[in-house]
């Protein structure tokens, strides 16, 4: 039998919570997210890392087709629950990985990411496989949590996101975003740049962090330097801390 992956184990136990969040449900930056797509009803859209399904139940009134994919089986039953829910019929969830996309080229028209690519092992390779799937013309939205130009604000968000979830691979900046999507050809714009405010005990819970680690997140807030305090946010009672994350816009010529 196959291994699950830390993805997988990670966000199969968590996938019911996923579904009830009430950021990933609902959070302003799926408005946005939706907005700047700006769907004309035709569009065939995939929505890579899709967990349990909120950003393609989104888009799904505003396109002709909307396939979700997602590593954990898990989350797709949650996905698959939801649509029903909704009655939506132009929008199926499958089991797919971001850094070998099972679908043929020029696919899509638009290729949707929200809060799943700081965890792919390969952000080249998935970038290459979103560019692959893309017709001419058609655009990539990305929303994710960034870090700060600065090494050591970068160092310090990346050890405590890896503390909370033990298959994060990396915050990249913005910079890292544009630099990668225009190397591989892309136009890239930066539409929005917004803070996610979170709630210590609710973040580490929803991903079952271990009290171990949850505790040595605690206390790198309550050591943290006066510049990573202000940074992020950080408060004590209740404890949580503010990220950045930003909404890109890539388009393939």
């Amino acid at each position: 039998m196959t291994q699950p992956t830390p993805v997988q184990q990670n966000f199969g136990t968590a996938a019911a919570d996923y579904a009830t969040s009430s950021y990933h449900a609902a959070g302003p930056d799926l408005k946005l997210l939706v907005a700047k797509a700006a769907l004309h009803g035709t569009e065939r859209v995939l929505d890579v890392g899709t967990g349990a399904g909120h950003t393609a139940l989104a888009i799904a009134p505003h396109a002709a087709q909307v396939t979700g994919i997602d590593l954990t089986q898990e989350m797709l039953e949650q996905a698959r629950g939801l649509a029903a829910s909704r009655k939506l019929a132009n929008v199926s969830f499958l089991e797919g990985d971001a850094l070998a996309l099972p679908f043929e080229a020029a696919s899509f028209d638009v290729v949707t990411s929200r809060q799943s690519a700081h965890h792919y092992a390969s952000i080249a390779t998935a970038i290459d496989e979103t560019k692959r799937v893309l017709a001419p013309g058609g655009r990539f939205l990305l929303i994710d949590t960034v870090s700060p130009e600065d090494p050591g604000l970068d160092t310090f968000l990346n050890c405590v996101e890896l503390l909370r979830d033990a298959s994060h691979v990396r915050d990249w900046r913005a910079s890292e975003w544009v630099r990668m999507l225009e190397t591989r050809g892309f136009e890239v714009t930066i539409h929005d740049r917004f803070g996610i405010p979170l709630d210590g005990a609710d973040w580490t819970r929803r991903m079952r962090t271990p009290a171990t680690k949850t505790a040595m997140i605690r206390e790198l807030f309550q050591t943290a330097t006066r510049a990573q305090r202000a940074a992020f946010e950080i408060r004590d009672e209740p404890w949580g801390w503010t990220i950045e994350a930003v909404l890109i816009e890539a388009r393939r010529p």
